[in-house]
């Protein structure tokens, strides 16, 4: 024959079966067309397969090896859509050596579960613990999560035979193409459960809303996730349970904001106190928490001439770290109040001010990062 089957599975002419059978297992991966997009994909699948055929049959192979014709009559062999062919070989090359799935286990992982937390900030700064109310699926009581009713137990499925799927042959071109499905009588588990237990209908769990403590970590921000391992759902048939995930959501506070572990707030000042200077005990987010673990007040320092928009930065007293040890900062931003009803008495004063500072008519200074377009008509002039 014009064809060399040696050559087009790759192997010597003395190869052995194993040798041949592995040969034909990684060309006919790589070459199927369901896999394979190339034009000539379908034609060289099909000249390995009959390669296959050919050297695979002891009596063909020896026919094929003294010249002879290996898929005639005489070859012993059914041709290339023959009886002689079987065609679990390439189902094998697929799905391994055996391209049954087998029976599954009744018992599987439950879902993982995800439910959003509020907090307060002091919470999520420094910790705290919370009781939740979880709707979620636990091991039924009654059959202890087997799914079958007292005094009855699983018996194997008459269909597969216990195999959890069954055999389909169709025929093709290329011989007798089998597949394997799972049993539409149990599901694939092999066993059907005659007296299921009227608790769980033969689930083996059930729905069940239950109390979990939660230790909220100090530190913890806006979307962070925690997870609970084993406290999702409980499994069909009794299995184990997923995780749940808790998402923190922190309710907005009237005072504080928090960037990462920074805190910030803002105080207003009068004009004489931003000018002369002061000192003031700030209240801090320990004040917050019902058993504080640290001061609820700090004294701030306010600098003789402290602006409007200044902002003062006391060390230490901001958000623990998540992650490693320390605190950050509180910032204090300073908003200086100017008077607005002034006495008789008062103007006099501030007047006088005036008068001392050379400030009865000061100039106006205007600040920009941009010049502007008067900015431009002024160097156009000069």
């Amino acid at each position: 024959m014009a064809q060399d089957f040696y050559a087009t599975l790759g192997v010597e002419r003395d190869a052995g079966a194993d040798e041949i059978k592995k040969a034909y297992r990684k060309l006919a991966r790589q070459l199927h067309p369901d896999v394979n997009e190339a034009a000539d994909a379908s034609d060289r699948f099909k000249e390995v397969t009959l390669a296959y055929e050919v050297l695979s049959d002891p009596q063909k192979r020896s026919t094929y090896d003294r010249g002879g014709d290996p898929l005639s009559n005489g070859g012993g062999g059914g041709g290339f859509g023959g009886q002689g062919f079987n065609f679990d070989d390439i189902m094998d090359a697929f799905f391994g050596q055996n391209a049954g799935r087998g029976p599954r286990s009744r018992s599987q992982r439950g879902q993982d579960a995800l439910l959003r937390l509020e907090v307060d900030l002091a919470e999520a700064a420094f910790g705290a613990t919370h009781e939740i109310k979880v709707d979620t699926a636990v091991t039924c009581t009654t059959c202890e999560g087997s799914g079958a009713a007292n005094g009855s137990e699983p018996v194997t499925c008459r269909t597969c035979h216990g195999h959890g799927d069954v055999q389909h042959v169709q025929r093709s071109l290329l011989g007798d193409i089998r597949t394997s499905r799972p049993c539409p009588t149990c599901h694939g588990f092999g066993s059907v459960i005659p007296d299921p237990c009227p608790e769980c209908a033969g689930e083996g769990r059930v729905r069940s809303r239950r109390t979990i403590s939660v230790t909220i970590p100090a530190g913890v921000d806006q979307g962070t996730r925690i997870q609970l391992t084993g406290e999702g759902e409980v499994g069909p048939g009794g299995g184990p349970a997923g995780d749940l995930y808790l998402e923190i959501n922190v309710a907005r506070h009237p005072v504080f904001q928090r960037k990462g572990d920074q805190l910030f707030c803002q105080i207003t000042l009068p004009m004489t106190a931003a000018a002369l200077g002061t000192h003031l005990d700030l209240p801090t987010l320990e004040a917050d928490m019902p058993e504080p673990d640290g001061a609820t007040q700090v004294e701030l320092d306010v600098t003789p001439g402290t602006q409007s928009g200044d902002t003062l930065t006391i060390k230490g007293h901001g958000v623990p770290r998540l992650r490693g040890p320390g605190r950050g900062d509180l910032k204090v931003q300073v908003v200086v109040e100017t008077p607005e009803r002034l006495d008789e008495e008062q103007r006099a004063l501030l007047e006088q001010l005036a008068q001392l500072r050379d400030e009865e008519r000061p100039e106006a200074l205007i600040a920009s990062n941009n010049r502007g377009v008067f900015g431009k008509l002024k160097d156009a002039f000069k």
